[in-house]
């Protein structure tokens, strides 16, 4: 009897969820590898993990949303794909009927079940692959270095409810995509932080093969748990900028971080200065606001790179060459 109960009060409420549809294709790679690098597509964000949120079920579609309006690439798997169809807006409309079903600026997709985030770094290798020519075959080290230093990428493991889920959110760092992970996650007892201003910040420069201090924490962080809906989107934006963010792809980018941060936090970020490289980063509609925030700061200018990684910043059979592709 209380099993049909359950059931009868289940069926008084029907959601809409779009269909899983498995790996990103090439042709679409190809199409956007280009803006995801150069930073004029803001970002991919992947919405993975269990349903163990911290408050309501709605937090899931709401991040969802905010970020595809914002023409981020959404993508979700698993628990976090369905939850996100569980949220009706006035019109009755849930995320998936609002905003298309394309890997691209502004879509929203269903990648599949748990086991397909695989699809989702499967994207991010292919990126690698497509855009920047660089072989796949035994050359994990290159193509990690290259997500983490060009593909603006970001996973978010908001209810993680499992290992398995902490393991997930790891796998991801592996690759160098880092990933927001919920309050519950703090059980598992594993971050992986940096210390801002207080880290060293050198890459390499794969053009000119010389060792440069960057002074910029992108990203800042690999792996970290938030305590709120409201300060994972801003800690998300942030960790979407690369160094080798165009002028334009970073002011893009910054818009985001400045605008999420005053809406939902309040004022300018504060450590808005070290993600500043030259005056032509500072988003035209708070360039004077920033501006006059980075004065007081004492901001100086930052080295801007084309093609910056780690590989010869520390001992590894992997010469600089490989990074620039054949």
């Amino acid at each position: 009897p209380i099993q049909k109960l359950f059931q009868s009060v289940a069926s008084w409420e029907t959601w809409k969820c779009r269909a899983g549809r498995g790996p990103v294709m090439d042709t679409e790679i190809r199409k956007v590898g280009a803006p995801i690098v150069l930073g004029t597509i803001p970002g991919v964000i992947a919405f993975v993990g269990c349903s163990n949120f911290p408050e309501e079920i709605d937090e899931v579609a709401e991040m969802v949303e905010e970020f595809a309006r914002r023409k981020y690439i959404v993508v979700l798997t698993g628990c976090s794909a369905m939850v996100a169809g569980m949220r009706k807006d006035k019109d009755g409309l849930t995320v998936y009927e609002k905003f298309p079903p394309d890997f691209d600026a502004g879509g929203v997709v269903n990648i599949g079940s748990c086991v397909s985030n695989a699809h989702i770094s499967g994207a991010a290798m292919k990126i690698a692959n497509i855009f920047a020519n660089l072989p796949l075959r035994a050359n994990y080290e290159v193509i990690a270095d290259y997500v983490l230093n060009r593909v603006g990428a970001c996973g978010v493991a908001w209810g993680a409810m499992s290992q398995k889920a902490a393991s997930i959110a790891t796998g991801f760092n592996r690759l160098g995509v880092p990933v927001v992970l919920g309050p519950h996650s703090s059980k598992y007892r594993r971050q992986y932080l940096s210390r801002k201003e207080e880290d060293d910040w050198t890459v390499m420069d794969g053009r000119k093969k010389e060792l440069i201090d960057t002074q910029e924490p992108t990203p800042e962080h690999l792996c970290i748990v938030v305590e709120s809906k409201e300060r994972a989107m801003v800690t998300i934006a942030k960790l979407c900028m690369r160094k080798n963010d165009t002028p334009q792809g970073r002011q893009i980018k910054l818009n985001h971080y400045i605008d999420l941060h005053k809406r939902l936090i309040g004022g300018l970020p504060p450590d808005l200065h070290l993600f500043v490289r030259t005056e032509r980063d500072i988003p035209m509609f708070f360039k004077r606001e920033v501006l006059a925030f980075l004065k007081e700061k004492g901001w100086q200018r930052k080295p801007v790179l084309s093609l910056p990684t780690f590989i010869g910043t520390y001992p590894s059979k992997v010469s600089v060459d490989a990074v620039i592709g054949r």
